[in-house]
């Protein structure tokens, strides 16, 4: 009888980490979410998979709490999708963005390294890490220039990962993701402020939507699609390596907004107002992803278009917004 796979997730409550619990779950792994015993559990994104988890406590900023979340659920692959993920607060908390994003993946590899160096490890790596990017599209060669505390931080997390695997022989990967989507993305982020106030627009609830730089450019896929990328990462035969996940379009946000509001029926003109509160310090104007290499070596190619995801998001949120009135 084989032994089922068993993986630990961390950051399991958001939006890649739900998705990546149910993808294992579907694919016969047994799967613990990684928790601060500090933290209030919000678990609505797991509510369909709720019972089928096991919650570890451990903190990345606490590296014998690691080193007992490894030891107590024996994962064989560590998928680290913690941190503080918003671009925007790792100005204000440059040192905690710093400590959890960068630092915090240091911990982790060192748990895995002491109690268990043949687990497979994966790192969530970001297209912040390119900023103001050297060359378009951007590829696993690309130099980084980040823009942001956050971005700086994953360029640590990102190189940490590769020094472990060429010092001591680890399997890590880091999967370098654009932007990626979906109904499940905090309040906080463009996308779903963007097809949420659409949503309350319509449904008389709103009257406008304030945005900053309309002009950035993204390339936005479903996250659905991305944590199968993750997966393929961990389980090659060939030696562990880097990738970009991407789609390979880059979309604006009045591009973003136009497609958001024509599914609600509306024009965006009448309700879009720019607001230099919502301008970065510094922006990061144009990402675009080469997924040549995930596409070759892994056989990973997104399967929801921009123009679906966008009306994916804008329906969920109408019918969730219809739901509390």
């Amino acid at each position: 009888m084989t032994t089922p796979k068993r993986a630990l997730i961390t950051g399991i409550t958001g939006q890649d980490g739900s998705y990546l619990a149910e993808f294992l779950l579907q694919n016969g792994y047994e799967v613990g979410g990684m928790v601060r015993r500090t933290s209030s559990l919000n678990v609505e994104r797991l509510a369909s998979v709720l019972d089928k988890i096991k919650i570890v406590p451990g903190d990345l900023l606490d590296v014998a709490s690691l080193v007992e979340a490894v030891k107590t659920f024996a994962p064989t692959e560590v998928y680290n999708l913690a941190a503080q993920s918003f671009v925007t607060t790792s100005w204000n908390q440059p040192e905690f963005t710093a400590d959890v994003t960068a630092l915090g993946v240091t911990r982790l590899l060192d748990a895995i390294r002491i109690v268990n160096p043949e687990i497979r490890f994966y790192q969530a790596s970001s297209s912040e890490m390119f900023g103001k990017v050297r060359e378009v599209p951007q590829s696993e060669l690309t130099p980084f220039h980040p823009r942001s505390p956050y971005g700086v931080a994953k360029v640590y997390g990102h190189w940490i990962t590769l020094n472990y695997r060429e010092s001591f022989d680890m399997y890590t990967c880091s999967g370098i993701l654009f932007n990626h989507e979906s109904p499940r993305r905090g309040l906080e982020f463009v996308t779903r402020k963007i097809s949420h106030q659409v949503a309350r627009i319509k449904l008389g609830l709103a009257k406008e939507l304030r945005l900053g730089n309309l002009d950035a450019k993204r390339d936005w896929g479903f996250a659905g699609d991305y944590v199968k990328a993750m997966w393929l990462m961990l389980n090659q035969d060939q030696p562990a390596d880097d990738y970009v996940i991407a789609t390979g379009e880059t979309h604006s946000v009045r591009e973003f907004c136009e497609v958001a509001f024509a599914r609600a029926g509306l024009n965006y003109e009448n309700y879009v107002v720019i607001d230099e509160e919502f301008f970065r310090p510094a922006e990061v104007d144009l990402l675009i992803g080469d997924p040549k290499k995930a596409n070759d070596k892994l056989g990973w190619k997104p399967e929801v278009s921009f123009v679906d995801l966008v009306e994916m998001m804008v329906d969920a949120d109408l019918e969730y917004c219809s739901s509390q009135i």
